[in-house]
């Protein structure tokens, strides 16, 4: 090899510089792969990555600190999802603490199928010294470090021992990262020795390289097998998952629909999919789903599956598809979910299958009168809608579902609103008129609390343009406000809707309808019995949001609270709008669960409400059932 042929580069400048020349491609448009590292630097990575950042300049690889590891971790997941995860980000540790940090982010990522790239700095390769600072000393194994708790949380981890193995490391990490059927979080633990020694590199290892993100087409015997069992359906529902948007197959969806008069439902995920204002869109479904939506599915003979994994909300605990005869038809890129519930499969990408099944059907549509049926259960539904927004007292404090309706009457289709725990998720799931693919952007595969304002960050940076709005409660707010920092920092226009309710409503109400009667979920001083049941804490949320760098808009009123929001969206500056809405126990105002959600309850117990409890719960099991 001649001396041309090769750069001499220390390993982290070689991964920055490979990670620079990294492509996806998908229907004939090139995406840069990694298109920035966030980074916290400590003694683990500061003169291996962050040498390399700072010698590379930001042309080559920008960077954004961050605050928190699990932080930039979620920002890097809002970043691939609003890229519908043809580009990513990387997040670079220190080793330890800052590397475990990024666990939570981590299995939040692979639940969700979104890919993003972790470098966390690791222990000597060369063990100078043992054990080094923050070193896990495992007895029985020398070669552990902290870094594989992020193991089972990965698609692909690899320890780059030597400098020539970052080259087979770096391409399967790659390769995983753009697989739509493989795709979550990718570990590429680097030890800090490791980091810092010089190679020569082939400088092919630099060449822009363009991973081809495929559609994979239906085999024509699935395509045809799907289209008898539609045929022979009288009740045939469709589940739209986040499949739809990954593949951008929402006008595909729309075009079957409009064909067959097949009604949609929808998942957190896929909520979307087809405008609210559809009329075969009939909401959410599962336990946070809209009455119409369950009813159709305890009735549905055939469910058709897109792009959907399934969770247990989505089933109500195997109890929603409740019809003897139910089978189902699943349309996924990944033949581990398509099987799913004993289904007909076909295994493809979500919009290719859709566009072979519209075609397969043609001359095809549901009778009339379940048409009809479905439509004026959709009306029907609206109307609770619009008694849950609706605001009687203009200078009341608002309740949660009315902080929704002045949300609703301020964002455009453009903007995006961003959930992911506590109460905000049902009631949005069910309530939410989603206007475009992107504006419903929760996170309920992991429904990790504090990804909201990180997350925004990253719709935000990957969506400069779009208004972005991250709803938190008190409780989710109090677990990650760092990243108001880095919004400051970097003057990211998001905005944050507060909500103070002075505890964790959702685990509040699951506690009480589960027995445990809201134990440990309310925010207050506690009372002469020893339970947190005294006066509300004193704590200013506002001020602490405010005291981070933001603006913050303070509203007493529904009022107060439009006026707040209009001004925030108008805002060119981080902003926070602050609302106490009513108490934890009866903060929403939505209506209840259409569809049950199974947490175990106590089988013995002495307190009434714990015995009452198990009674509803063994009711609600016994009709449980597998569909094989």
């Amino acid at each position: 090899m001649t001396a041309s042929a090769v750069r001499c580069l220390t390993v982290a400048q070689a991964l920055v510089e490979f990670l620079a020349h990294q492509y996806t491609e998908r229907d004939g448009r090139r995406h840069r792969l990694i298109n920035a590292t966030w980074g916290i630097f400590g003694h683990g990575n500061v003169a291996g990555l962050g040498q390399a950042l700072l010698e590379s300049g930001p042309d080559t690889m920008p960077y954004l600190q961050g605050r928190n590891e699990q932080a930039m971790v979620h920002a890097a997941v809002g970043y691939a999802r609003q890229h519908n995860r043809l580009a990513a980000q990387a997040v670079t540790t220190s080793i330890g603490p800052g590397a475990t940090n990024l666990v939570t982010g981590a299995a939040l990522a692979t639940v969700n199928r979104l890919p993003v790239l972790l470098l966390p700095g690791d222990i000597f390769a060369t063990r100078p010294a043992d054990p080094v600072l923050q070193q896990l000393e495992v007895p029985y194994a020398g070669d552990i470090s902290v870094n594989d708790a992020l193991r089972p949380v990965s698609r692909y981890f690899d320890r780059v021992m030597r400098p020539e193995a970052l080259i087979p490391a770096a391409l399967q990490a790659m390769r995983v990262l753009a697989d739509p059927a493989e795709t979550g979080a990718v570990t590429l633990a680097l030890p800090q020795d490791v980091q810092a020694e010089a190679f020569d590199w082939p400088e092919e290892f630099f060449a822009d390289r363009v991973w081809h993100v495929r559609r994979p087409g239906p085999e024509a015997a699935e395509v045809a097998a799907a289209a008898r069992a539609v045929r022979a359906a009288r009740r045939p529902l469709i589940v739209a998952g986040g499949g739809v948007h990954h593949s951008e197959a929402e006008d595909a969806l729309r075009a079957l629909v409009d064909a067959t008069g097949i009604p949609v439902a929808s998942t957190q995920a896929g909520k979307g999919s087809l405008r609210y204002d559809h009329p075969a869109d009939i909401g959410g479904i599962g336990h946070t789903g809209t009455a119409v939506a369950d009813d159709l599915a305890r009735t549905a003979d055939l469910v058709i599956g897109v792009g959907t994994r399934y969770s247990d909300f989505t089933t109500a605990s195997a109890t929603l598809f409740a019809d003897p005869a139910v089978r189902f038809l699943n349309l996924n890129i990944t033949p581990f979910d398509a099987h799913k519930l004993g289904a007909t499969t076909v295994v493809a990408d979500a919009r290719a299958a859709l566009d072979a099944l519209t075609a397969e059907l043609a001359g095809h549509r549901v009778d009339e009168t379940y048409e009809a049926e479905y439509r004026t259960g959709k009306t029907a539904w609206e109307r609770r809608v619009d008694a849950a927004y609706a605001a009687g007292d203009e200078t009341a404090r608002p309740s949660q579902t009315q902080v929704l309706g002045a949300l609703d009457a301020v964002v455009g289709d453009e903007d995006v609103v961003i959930n992911a725990a506590g109460s905000l998720p049902g009631d949005l799931h069910k309530l939410w008129r989603a206007r475009s693919p992107r504006q419903y952007h929760l996170e309920y595969g992991y429904s990790c609390m504090g990804y909201e304002i990180p997350g925004a960050i990253g719709v935000r940076l990957a969506a400069p343009a779009t208004p972005v709005w991250a709803l938190v409660g008190d409780g989710t707010y109090l677990m990650m406000p760092t990243e108001i920092v880095t919004a400051v920092q970097e003057g990211i226009n998001i905005n944050i809707v507060l909500l103070q309710n002075h505890g964790y409503a959702s685990i509040g109400g699951l506690s009480e309808t589960t027995g445990a009667e809201r134990f440990g979920t309310a925010y207050r001083y506690r009372a002469a019995d020893g339970q947190y049941t005294g006066d509300p804490l004193p704590v200013d949320l506002a001020a602490n949001a405010a005291s981070l760098g933001m603006d913050v808009l303070r509203a007493k009123s529904v009022g107060e609270l439009r006026e707040a929001l209009a001004a925030a969206r108008a805002s060119d500056r981080p902003t926070c709008v602050y609302v106490e809405t009513e108490t934890a126990d009866t903060v929403s105002g939505a209506p209840e669960a259409q569809a049950w959600w199974d947490v175990p309850v106590a089988q013995t117990a002495t307190r009434p409400a714990a015995v009452k409890a198990r009674e509803d719960y063994d009711r609600q099991a016994a009709a449980r059932r597998r569909h094989l």
